[in-house]
């Protein structure tokens, strides 16, 4: 290997790397996906991986050796994206695409925008608030005014994406504008729940993907990055909640203290419908391929249901464990089938399952004392799920090996 192709690899290993960190692959699947790469094109590679740092050393012969240190972003989840990035390395395996090509089509993945557009995803922010609302088995009311609170909050999402000042303050703003709203429709409709229906609002922003990711980072011996994982989504949890109570006081002050009536509750029937719907949804928030949606949602429905029946024998909370070893079995086995990454089957499962909005109620009972929808035992019940999620996950790898490590 000359020295002008030795360049040109680890340029394309680099810029792969930063690709699928802003993608949203976890520390731990990303360095052994770079190692795998890095052996394929003949190279040598060590590389250490956190949300905000990357570290490459490549290596070919004792003499040419290149280290490269970068500064980079949190990423957040685009599956799409990810999908087109792992079918492109494929190609570049096979031989069917040349290094210079697949630069070129890497720079077209990663600058590629959203392929649904603002009024897709606009509708997405909405349906994944009402669908929410009905997973929590509150009432129509809330149903309704979330998925409206949930386009609100959308306004300042894609107000953020074009403003750098509004992006650092999206998730406490957006839990404050979630607060005041509640405040202000509760005086229109005495059966709105605020806290249920600001959560719901605010709920792709709760950080429950996030936390099992660093504990599964964790599990994974990946130490420093499963660390900063957790501790920036937990974070992330305290602004949220901060926004929600400064947007309700701020409501209450303006409006005054709202009477609230009780109103029918939710039929069993469409508390199992809101499985699907929020998975739907989540799609066009994942920007995933609408030829993988159909997988996505599937693969929430067997999340659910697997929990749910495993709920039956073992309780709610360990029950959570058959919902992982399901979802993660069922991720491997279309990894297999479809040539494509696990992780578009598995997040989407496995965000149905995280414990993020119990987290979100455990705090709110911590600091004011006051429960939502009668969550009791929270604490240990967080704790048993989340522990129960990464030992299905791990239990799933050895029953069925995953095809690659995206």
């Amino acid at each position: 290997m000359d020295n002008q192709e030795f360049i040109e690899k680890r340029r394309f290993i680099i810029k792969l790397g930063k690709a699928l960190h802003k993608f949203g692959t976890p520390a731990y699947r990303l360095e052994t996906h770079l190692q795998t790469v890095a052996k394929t094109l003949g190279i040598e590679g060590y590389f250490l991986i956190s949300p905000t740092s990357m570290t490459f050393v490549l290596q070919h012969d004792t003499d040419q050796e290149y280290n490269h240190v970068a500064r980079v972003k949190p990423g957040e989840l685009d599956l799409g994206s990810l999908a087109r990035t792992d079918a492109l390395v494929q190609e570049l395996s096979l031989g069917q695409r040349s290094l210079s090509e697949a630069l070129e089509r890497l720079d077209e993945i990663a600058n590629k925008p959203n392929p649904y557009g603002p009024v897709l995803t606009l509708g997405a922010f909405g349906t994944s608030a009402a669908a929410f609302a009905m997973l929590m088995g509150s009432s129509w009311n809330d149903v309704f005014w979330s998925a409206l609170i949930g386009m609100l909050v959308y306004g300042l999402v894609f107000s953020a994406e074009r403003s750098r000042r509004m992006a650092e303050l999206l998730e406490p703003l957006a839990a404050m504008l979630a607060g005041f709203a509640a405040c202000g429709l509760a005086q229109l409709d005495a059966g709105l729940n605020i806290p249920v229906v600001v959560l719901s609002g605010i709920i792709v922003f709760i950080p429950g993907l996030a936390l099992t990711l660093g504990l599964a980072e964790l599990a994974a011996r990946d130490l420093m990055s499963g660390t900063m994982r957790i501790m920036d989504a937990v974070m992330l949890l305290f602004k949220l909640y901060f926004g929600a109570v400064l947007g309700v006081a701020i409501g209450n002050a303006l409006f005054g203290e709202s009477l609230y009536i009780e109103p029918m509750p939710l039929p069993r029937w469409a508390i199992w419908s809101a499985v699907p719907i929020l998975s739907m949804a989540l799609v066009f928030i994942f920007k995933a391929r609408l030829k993988d949606a159909p997988w996505g949602v599937l693969a929430g429905i067997v999340a659910f249901f697997s929990a749910m029946f495993g709920g039956l024998y073992l309780g709610d909370s360990l029950g959570i464990f058959f919902g992982a070893l399901a979802v993660g079995i069922y991720a491997n086995l279309f990894a297999r089938w479809m040539k494509a990454p696990a992780s578009i089957a598995l997040l989407q499962g496995i965000v149905i399952l995280v414990p993020g909005s119990k987290t979100y109620i455990g705090l709110n009972v911590l600091i004011s004392g006051e429960t939502m929808l009668n969550q009791s035992h929270l604490g240990s019940q967080i704790f048993l799920i989340f522990m129960s999620l990464i030992a299905g996950l791990i239990f799933s790898n050895v029953v069925v090996p995953p095809r690659n490590t995206l």
